[in-house]
């Protein structure tokens, strides 16, 4: 199968290549990119007025499967992240039962194989059934290919068991992903410790519950070598501890949500799930300093924490409303919308945030660019498309989001995986 793209402006991070060129496909491969190429394709595609970027890589995706398919399956998470340009999801072990052993993680790889259009990477977990009481099979389940591990969800708050995982993952060649939340601090707490939740009286979560895992983390990243993916960071104090880990040479990356770098405390019109996720919107000066991070190259990484639930799970108070938001098919739009159209990044910043850096990360040498003998998974976005996003065109079955109804400007035209057309935005047709 040759496929030849046509007159699209190439983002690649890795060559920095930024001009419009033809890109051609060969067996699932990228054979050229260059100006007017005149080879034959069995398909040819138009990409004339849109970026023709590596496709995206979520480094953070909760796929519920196995165990809470009522949420989403390997099937509708890998349709939600093609439509949203993510052709590579690193799924969160966090499911029924855990992801803990190499049969478990060769289980969903298999499933995937077979069902999402997206490739699927599972990560594993640290400690067995998530329960902080043992070690997981961590070695065993780097040979099944999970890249790294996690607790994510929550913390390891056994240390010294946390710094003999991380001590197995270094040995193994595979990251740590950490869920930076000290539980015994939480105290009950469902969204930011400021003056919003005192007026709507609800508890909050202060910045602290975040920061001191933080910092414990980078110190036990720095004592075993082992290479530190922060997940979701919200707060001002975790892009000044990433910065100062980074200036003393440790390998410590961090990850910033959509919905973080967009979103405040201040942003919340009413006591409603849909503002429940963890962590919480955090304070419109948190807000600036992640942007500051990414702008800055700070931060590495753009990622979602797509989280979904079913409606009645989150049609409630945040009380009792269960935590996560969905942003598969949102985080691109929101990331150009909010970042690069206001000159906080620029385009090639985030196609080295939303790929190149999550391929290093993970060591996939061959995806995160455009360019000869690479994968060919491949996003083609349209920069002048507006308009308002809508829950009820999710391909994921969660529709748990703050931004509905948010207006956008950009779009998802077509995404590419190995070189198959896997999805075709039906907005062009």
């Amino acid at each position: 199968m040759t496929v030849l793209i046509r007159n699209g402006h190439v983002i690649d991070p890795l060559t920095r290549k930024d001009e419009i060129s033809d890109v051609y496909i060969n067996e699932g491969k990228i054979e050229n990119v260059e100006q007017g190429i005149t080879k034959a394709a069995d398909r040819i595609i138009d990409a004339a007025g849109c970026y023709v970027m590596p496709g995206f890589i979520d480094l953070h995706v909760h796929l519920r499967d196995p165990g809470l398919e009522y949420k989403e399956t390997l099937e509708t998470g890998g349709r939600a992240a093609v439509r949203g340009g993510v052709t590579t999801v690193c799924a969160m072990p966090n499911t029924r039962p855990v992801i803990d052993t190499r049969e478990k993680v060769e289980d969903v790889h298999r499933r995937a194989e077979e069902v999402s259009p997206a490739h699927v990477i599972q990560i594993g977990a640290v400690t067995a059934g998530q329960a902080g009481k043992e070690l997981a099979q961590i070695a065993e389940m780097a040979k099944a290919g999970c890249h790294a591990i996690s607790e994510d969800g929550k913390s390891v708050m056994n240390a010294s068991l946390y710094r003999k995982g991380m001590k197995l993952a270094k040995e193994n060649g595979i990251a740590v992903f950490a869920h930076c939340e000290d539980i015994n601090m939480v105290e009950g707490g469902v969204m930011n410790a400021d003056a919003n939740a005192r007026r709507m009286g609800l508890k909050g979560i202060s910045n602290s519950v975040e920061d001191v895992i933080v910092a414990r983390d980078i110190l036990l990243a720095k004592e075993t070598g082992v290479r530190l993916h922060l997940c979701h960071c919200s707060t001002a104090d975790s892009v000044k501890m990433i910065q100062l880990a980074k200036e003393e040479g440790l390998p410590v990356t961090g990850e910033v949500c959509p919905h973080h770098f967009i979103l405040s405390a201040d942003d919340i019109t009413e006591d409603h799930g849909r503002f429940k996720m963890n962590p919480p919107l955090r304070s419109r000066e948190d807000v600036e300093a992640l942007r500051r991070g990414l702008r800055e190259g700070i931060m590495d990484v753009i990622a979602t924490d797509h989280a979904p639930h079913a409606a009645e799970e989150k049609d409630r108070s945040m009380t009792s409303a269960a935590f996560g938001i969905v942003g598969l098919e949102t985080s691109a739009v929101l990331t150009y919308t909010e970042l690069v159209k206001k000159g906080v990044i620029s385009i090639m910043e985030m196609a080295e945030k939303m790929s190149y850096n999550p391929a290093k990360i993970l060591g996939l040498t061959d995806k995160g660019s455009v360019s000869p003998g690479k994968d060919a998974d491949l996003v083609i976005f349209d920069p002048e498309r507006s308009y308002r996003i809508d829950k009820e065109t999710f391909l994921s079955k969660g529709k748990n989001t703050p931004f509905d109804g948010f207006e956008v400007t950009g779009d998802v035209k077509y995404t590419l995986v190995n070189g198959n057309l896997v999805y075709e935005n039906p907005a062009y047709r």
